[in-house]
């Protein structure tokens, strides 16, 4: 009997007995903890700086911060309206995989110079409950964004499995926004 290696993506079942192993889950979630770990660890023994970058146009880098990562949760929610699209379960146009991609590629790069500054500038800090549940999401949100990039890579990846952590990810990137853009705009009003 031949195995087609692209039945999975096109929703065939595998013959029974045949399913991935649940070991080679744990890569992917053993990379996970080891990135939000290192990064917990490293803006722990890190002497913050104070600041990391500064952008010209903006008054603070905390106003560059609380706009990036405005941007990377708008990119985010372009992701959460097309994986509907990329799964068939709403109409959407044949460019909606390519919109997924490249909103989720948008809103990486953009969160990156963002958790740069949180972890070089500010280090991990557990002062308060706003700041404690940022500093721990943020090093989760960057190791849970970690395993789904390698469970991208599965063959034969079907099921609900990429969809959950999808949803993890963005959840957990929502919450980062609200525990720092939000709150900045709150704060200090909606300023560059």
């Amino acid at each position: 009997m031949t195995v087609d290696p692209n039945a999975a993506a096109r929703g065939v079942p595998e013959p029974a007995g045949r399913g991935p192993s649940p070991a080679r889950f744990l890569v992917p979630a053993l990379v996970a903890c080891a990135v939000a770990v290192a990064l917990g660890v490293y803006g722990s023994v890190h002497e913050p700086t104070g600041t990391a970058f500064d952008l010209a146009g903006f008054s603070s880098t905390g106003a560059v911060k609380a706009w990036l990562a405005s941007a990377a949760m708008f990119f985010a929610l372009v992701q959460l309206a097309s994986a509907p699209m990329l799964y068939g379960k709403l109409p959407g146009p044949a460019w909606s995989g390519a919109l997924h991609r490249w909103s989720g590629r948008a809103a990486f790069l953009i969160a990156v110079p963002v958790a740069v500054h949180c972890l070089y500038a500010l280090g991990y800090q557990t002062y308060g409950t706003r700041v404690m549940w940022h500093s721990v999401l943020g090093c989760f949100f960057f190791g849970a964004f970690s395993a789904k990039m390698l469970l991208l890579r599965r063959e034969r990846l079907r099921g609900p499995l990429l969809p959950i952590v999808g949803g993890l990810v963005f959840t957990v990137l929502t919450v980062i926004w609200l525990t720092s853009a939000l709150w900045f705009f709150r704060t200090f009003g909606v300023t560059t």
